[in-house]
């Protein structure tokens, strides 16, 4: 009987898995998944997402295991232990599911290079995406580099349906693995502060079944809340499908599919759930854009960019890092990172601003940042983001764009909730002056029990002086483009 070797990448799943189900129809199954941390370079997962890569790779075992079948795990050159594991099983075909990532095209056309060799099949499939790159394009054959026509035009294609699980005849013959803990993925208090990561199991449930509750859960009733809701940091109006979606625990299709019938069975709430859908299609954009510029992660989209005269200071940086800059809502967003491996989607404007707008540090640093502590670090998305904060990216807000960090906490944690339950050495003050305790008088500081420069920082930059820094930082790019 055929055999065909499934190569498990960023779609750990079993549902809607059109690479596994076309695996299915042709015989004998093996899956695998093969952890290679030389192809993508400096952009190999960071903490967070190997903290996640675990406890994924664990779910996804189990569900196979269920099955009557077996996860094969290798870290390693990837086309080498395909090499490898195809001799040893005689595999006549190997499918997975096609990605997006920069360093993607040339890992899937190495693959096929060296198995047409040998007369074994190579097919990739859809499936990460709702619409594959260069499947969306204006009305003059181009990319698009504005998202609202881009998510216009992209309503207009009809998206897949799912793919339900197939019938699995699993290979019988037992394959070596590695044991998952060998790879170390999870965080030691060798490697981080001791509490990093302690409790996320109970805020996370990473795996194909977590997926499915948090989309559940999400369209269950939150969502009527989200056109509004999705700016409130302290209120849980988003989805928090991000990670599963980084990770393919549920692909796109199952989400728009899921979202669709929810409007049929709530169709007051059909507003609310396309404002939801528009972040599935800003994910979408994000892939296009990378596909077209896969230099996004590293390089300004636009060119006069590369001119910006960024101050880059490393105290600041780590302040920033920290939540140590005394603008409570920055610092706020910046421990919930740290805390929880997540931040709140307003929050990360706000944040990603002050760091390139109020403290001149160049995007590529807060993009590691971020990539090292999400457990959502996606490259295409953090890439687009990050440059779109900045100013330098593809339908980017505007340089001169630039957050008032009291303002915003002002307006999207008016109670300051958010601030108390992230910073709570501010935790007593007034939500007159939660946002800008140095606005607070003295007394009313005392009565907190808030000294400032030694239990909550005095701010890094004054707001005022550095919104004019950027505008003339600004300037000098105007003049040298």
């Amino acid at each position: 009987m055929s055999t065909t070797i499934l190569l498990f990448r960023q779609d750990l799943r079993l549902h809607d898995h059109p690479a596994l189900a076309a695996a299915a129809q042709r015989g004998n199954v093996l899956p695998v998944f093969i952890y290679d941390q030389q192809v993508a370079g400096n952009w190999d997962f960071g903490g967070a997402s190997q903290w996640w890569l675990h406890e994924s790779l664990t779910s996804l075992s189990e569900s196979i295991r269920s099955l009557g079948g077996q996860l094969v795990l290798r870290r390693g050159n990837t086309v080498e232990t395909l090499i490898e594991l195809q001799a040893s099983t005689q595999a006549d075909a190997i499918y997975f599911s096609r990605q997006y990532q920069p360093w993607s095209a040339a890992l899937e056309a190495s693959i096929n290079a060296e198995f047409m060799r040998r007369s074994v099949e190579v097919k990739r499939y859809p499936g990460t995406l709702l619409h594959e790159p260069g499947s969306v394009l204006t009305g003059s054959g181009t990319s698009f580099k504005v998202f609202t026509p881009f998510w216009r035009a992209a309503n207009k294609v009809p998206a897949a349906m799912p793919v339900p699980l197939p019938d699995i005849r699993w290979t019988p013959t037992p394959i070596a693995t590695d044991a998952l803990i060998e790879w170390q993925l999870q965080p030691s208090a060798q490697d981080r502060m001791p509490d990093w990561a302690e409790g996320w199991s109970a805020l996370w449930k990473p795996g194909e079944d977590g997926a499915k509750k948090a989309l559940d859960t999400f369209l269950e009733a939150p969502v009527a809340q989200y056109s509004e809701g999705r700016d409130l940091p302290a209120k849980r109006y988003t989805s928090r499908l991000s990670p599963h979606l980084k990770f393919g625990e549920i692909s796109p299709r199952q989400v728009w599919a899921a979202a669709q019938q929810r409007k049929l069975s709530a169709p007051q709430w059909s507003s609310a759930i396309d404002k939801f859908l528009a972040e599935i299609g800003w994910r979408e954009f994000c892939y296009q854009l990378i596909d077209l510029f896969g230099e996004m992660p590293n390089t300004p989209f636009k060119n006069q960019f590369a001119a910006f005269p960024w101050d880059n200071s490393k105290a600041q940086l780590k302040a920033w890092q920290q939540g140590q800059t005394g603008y409570p809502i920055v610092d706020a967003g910046m421990r919930e990172l740290w805390q929880t491996g997540f931040m709140h989607n307003r929050v990360r404007m706000i944040v990603a601003s002050f760091l390139t707008k109020h403290l001149l540090v160049h995007w590529v640093e807060g993009e590691r940042w971020f990539w090292d502590c999400l457990v959502d670090a996606d490259i295409a998305s953090n890439a687009c983001s990050w440059q779109w904060v900045a100013g330098s990216g593809a339908d980017a807000a505007p340089y001169f764009r630039i957050f008032n960090p009291i303002a915003q906490g002002q307006k999207f944690d008016p109670e300051g909730e958010y601030v108390r339950r992230w910073c709570p050495e501010l935790a007593e003050l007034p939500k007159k002056f939660v946002h800008a305790p140095w606005e607070a008088p003295i007394l009313t500081l005392a009565t907190a029990g808030v000294e400032l420069g030694t239990t909550y920082p005095m701010p890094i930059v004054d707001h005022k002086a550095a919104r004019q820094g950027a505008l003339d930082a600004y300037e000098v790019i105007k003049k040298a483009s």
